[in-house]
């Protein structure tokens, strides 16, 4: 350790001082962010996590100090002492710190640094893949460092509102036992028990359950969870929750207490009051509204059901409408008014976008003054009746234009709500500057398969059904919907849970519709079965992305943002090497064989 840091403590940090200050006697410590000769001076701004200082280093105030700044170079180490004095009429109004500089008196250079791969400096031109190699460095450019110190101001704001809420923060395993179904675990080997495998939790969700019957009314924690999933941006093999469950517990207690937390997060976070309560929407009007369940309410672009119409008039003479119907299908469109229209050959594009979003096509029609239907293809086979009432439904006046998607609901929707998406971007009708929650609630309980058309769990199968619908799960259980609910800010979920099953009957109902026998059930979850017999009470919970709601409150672009060390998209970790190969003895410690 050096003198100057056994003999002199740090008095602030690079972003603390401030005109108040001027006057005042003070040591840094931190990094080279730049260096300027201006021939008589020399001027370093000095970074640390909190900010950047300017520093003066002048022949006049220290020789010593002065000649020694000569030779100092971008990201070298270094302590200083010093006097802050105002800018005056030169402040930089961009720099909190910009109002004062500091006149040095001592300087010494703790460590040199190699010249680094890339600038380390914010909106840097450099690959993504070249910033994690080095993500230690990339963790310096200020942007990064706010994303990261963002995170912490909002975990310790949800632990301090958790706890005074009167939850306890206790950790669960992350070795567990392997169950089939469910997202693909990462496996570890046990070398004490051959042949046998630990899985990483890919939630607490079993365990926080145990906690409500061990009498653990409230719990939470900041949990990390494990998937072996392919990935994007919004997704990483290891994540962050913060996790919630509670005993005694109706949706709307769910609510109260997610709300007073994101009110806690966005107020710490930018300052910002959240009205309360937020809005409610069920899983069918969201769907029916706006052909998604995590609907972006920043802007309208509502979706317009003409289904009802087009069958008062048996197709209106548009025979692809009238075959859509026969086949149990809906018609839906979106309307773009004469200000948002798009031209013609913008059209044909909507309809690549349309593809890619797995639909076959797009019909459309833009209105005339007289409200006839140009540059369609339906335009001179639809009757003029059901042309009159499907402007009418859909708000349509000269020059808009309407876009229609015809086939079953969940393509539809799924077609039209990506459209939605993509049309508020490009045209500029997202608000970006406010923030819309929204809790999406009553989602189905069951489910199709889409590969064997098998009924399954929308959820979980320990999610309860609503009371209005426990008398449906065997004769009708597609019909069911669940106690189950997602919070959706600006169109992206940010968290999701549900009521459980704590009634053994409604339980064995739920099994004996997902075909699980009470043999399979005791082979997945035959330690949470016994423990429910044990005086279970009503229970439920929800887990918050944090990865995903901090990308979100920072401006991020994916989780990779504000992840401190990420994987890259196969996976891998480019400045450790992970993951890495093993030598054949530690294979055989672990009892296993190299394949080949």
């Amino acid at each position: 350790m050096t003198r100057f840091i056994q003999e002199i403590d740090r008095s602030h940090s690079c972003g603390a001082l401030r005109e108040a200050d001027e006057g005042a006697e003070v040591v840094l410590f931190g990094w080279v962010a730049s260096r300027r000769d201006l021939g008589g001076c020399v001027f370093v701004d000095l970074r640390d996590r909190e900010g950047v200082t300017q520093v003066v280093f002048d022949p006049q105030a220290s020789g010593e100090a002065y000649g020694l700044a000569g030779q100092i170079r971008p990201e070298w180490v270094v302590g200083l002492q010093g006097k802050v004095r105002s800018r005056g009429a030169n402040a930089n109004k961009r720099m909190p710190t910009g109002g004062i500089e500091v006149l040095a008196t001592r300087l010494e250079v703790f460590n040199r640094s190699a010249v680094p791969p890339f600038l380390l400096e914010d909106g840097v031109d450099a690959r993504e893949e070249l910033r994690l190699q080095y993500r230690y460095l990339d963790l310096r450019r200020p942007e990064v460092t706010r994303r990261i110190l963002m995170r912490h101001r909002i975990t310790q704001r949800a632990r301090r509102h958790l706890a005074d809420a009167g939850f306890l923060e206790i950790e669960t395993p992350c070795m567990v036992k392997y169950t089939p179904g469910g997202a693909r675990n990462f496996l570890v080997p046990s070398r004490l028990n051959p042949g046998q495998v630990y899985a990483l939790a890919e939630s607490p969700q079993i365990f926080k359950q145990l906690f409500m019957v061990a009498g653990f009314d409230r719990y939470y924690q900041i949990a990390r969870c494990f998937r072996d999933e392919d990935l994007r941006g919004d997704r990483q093999p290891e994540f962050t929750q913060i996790d919630v469950e509670m005993s005694f517990a109706a949706p709307r207690h769910i609510y109260e207490v997610v709300e007073g937390l994101m009110a806690a997060i966005f107020e710490e976070a930018l300052g910002v009051k959240l009205a309360r309560p937020f809005q409610r929407m069920t899983w069918a009007e969201a769907m029916g509204r706006f052909g998604s369940d995590k609907p972006d309410l920043r802007f309208g672009l509502e979706l317009v059901d003409l289904t009802e119409i087009v069958r008062r008039h048996d197709g209106g003479g548009v025979g692809m409408l009238k075959d859509a119907l026969a086949s149990g299908g809906v018609i839906k469109a979106l309307c773009l008014p004469a200000d948002k229209a798009p031209s013609r050959s913008e059209v044909d594009k909507l309809e690549v976008k349309v593809k890619e979003l797995g639909g076959l096509g797009l019909a459309r029609a833009r209105l005339a003054a007289d409200g006839g239907w140009t540059q369609s293809p339906m335009g001179k086979s639809v009757s003029p009746a059901m042309r009159v009432e499907i402007n009418r439904a859909a708000g349509a006046g000269e020059g808009a234009v309407l876009l229609l998607q015809f086939g079953s609901a969940d393509k539809v929707h799924s077609v039209l709500g990506g459209l939605r998406v993509h049309l508020g971007e490009k045209l500029g009708l997202v608000d970006k500057i406010r923030w819309e929650l929204l809790w999406v609630t009553d989602f189905p309980l069951f489910e199709r398969a889409e590969d064997t058309g098998a009924v399954v769990a929308s959820h979980h199968p320990f999610t309860s059904p609503l009371p209005e619908d426990v008398d449906k799960l065997l004769s009708e259980p597609l019909a069911c919907r669940a106690q189950a609910y997602d919070l959706v800010l600006n169109g992206v979920e940010a968290g999701g849970g549900s009521i459980r099953i704590h009634d053994s009957e409604v339980q064995a109902k739920v099994f004996k519709v997902l075909g699980i026998s009470d043999e399979e059930a005791r082979e997945k979850f035959s330690f949470l079965l016994q423990a429910l017999q044990f005086g279970a009470p009503p229970h439920g919970g929800l887990a918050l992305g944090l990865d995903r709601l901090v990308m979100l409150l920072t401006g991020g672009e994916s989780i990779r943002d504000v992840i401190a060390f990420p994987k890259t998209a196969r996976g891998q970790c480019l400045m450790s090497g992970a993951p890495s190969g093993v030598s054949d003895q530690q294979l055989a410690d672990l009892h296993l064989a190299r394949k080949g």
